[in-house]
């Protein structure tokens, strides 16, 4: 197999594409040949040795993945079927993706929606299924399209973007936050209703302010939480899944209290097992074909490296697919 592999030697951290034999490979149930992966900000840190992302090393990245099972020790799985994988730590503290072949316990694995392609599986990804999660948890809030707008940060990125067009798709007024003006016209054709710069929030938050969202979706954290808190509806609901602009929170309990208004945590890694299969069908339902066609860079595993930099310069708009099938 091939993979792009991570070492770290005293304490920098390096990138090689390599040939490793199949008998390397971590413990697992399920052999899988995959076919796409994908690039999320978390690899972009893993590559770059930011942030304490990868558990130990050496380590191959990459969060998520879609292929064809090669070898299954477990009933659940036959060889040829195809499958899907995020989150779970692989790519942290399981060899991930950024491999032409990955072995990994059967639990990991989701079996392919029959209505979704690999590449449109990967094309949604982790950030697609996060997105999901997090409009799942606005409705299980009860924060339904008439109740007002619904923001979502980080627009332009994975999330955000599936995000956007989930609301857009459910009939909701989704408003953007965006740092990318010249992602207006992206951003929009995928149902923003409006596009908000990111200036106006990455200032610090007051306790209170004028009300407006009824609900919320931010992938960023920190002074943009912050503001978006501080501008919720009474009896609002904001789906929290991101810290890549801050792990801080710089506010007051004052939203929460005098608004009546609900912070909740998303999280996609550790999500049941038993509960993906739904998620997954319901992002193959709600998803229109234009989606897949809309903003998707597909680059090559060489290239890993490359695209990894360009997200940390914030110059990744949309999905970035990596083709595994001819590695």
């Amino acid at each position: 197999m091939k993979a792009l592999v991570l070492q770290q030697q005293e304490g920098q951290v390096t990138s090689e594409i390599m040939s490793i034999p199949i008998e390397q490979l971590p413990a697992g149930d399920v052999i899988v040949d995959i076919h796409w992966s994908t690039l999320n900000y978390k690899d972009a840190l893993a590559i770059n040795g930011k942030a304490g992302v990868v558990r130990h090393y050496p380590m191959v990245p990459g969060i998520d993945f879609s292929g064809i099972v090669r070898h299954s020790e477990d009933p659940r799985f036959s060889v040829g079927q195809h499958v899907l994988l995020t989150g779970w730590g692989v790519g942290e503290a399981h060899w991930g993706g950024l491999a032409t072949q990955a072995r990994v316990p059967a639990d990991y694995l989701t079996p392919l929606p029959e209505n979704l392609s690999l590449r449109q599986a990967m094309i949604i990804g982790t950030a697609g299924f996060t997105a999901m999660l997090c409009v799942n948890a606005l409705e299980d809030a009860g924060i339904t399209p008439d109740k007002g707008e619904i923001i979502v940060s980080g627009a332009s990125g994975g999330v955000g973007s599936t995000a956007v067009q989930l609301l857009s798709v459910l009939g909701y007024d989704v408003v953007a936050i965006s740092g990318r003006p010249e992602n207006s016209e992206y951003l929009q054709q995928i149902g923003a209703k409006k596009i908000l710069p990111r200036s106006e929030f990455a200032i610090t938050a007051k306790p209170l302010d004028k009300q407006h969202w009824a609900g919320a979706i931010d992938t960023v954290g920190g002074d943009i939480l912050a503001n978006i808190l501080a501008q919720m509806q009474y009896s609002g609901a904001v789906a929290a899944c991101g810290l890549a602009g801050s792990i801080s929170l710089p506010t007051t309990v004052m939203p929460f209290i005098l608004r009546n208004i609900r912070l909740q945590g998303v999280d996609s890694v550790y999500f049941p097992a038993a509960k993906r299969s739904s998620v997954w069908q319901r992002l193959a339902q709600l998803l229109p074909e234009l989606f897949y066609t809309q903003i998707t860079s597909e680059i090559t595993l060489e290239q890993s490296v490359e695209y990894a930099q360009k997200f940390l310069n914030n110059q990744i708009t949309g999905r970035t697919l990596v083709n595994l099938s001819y590695s």
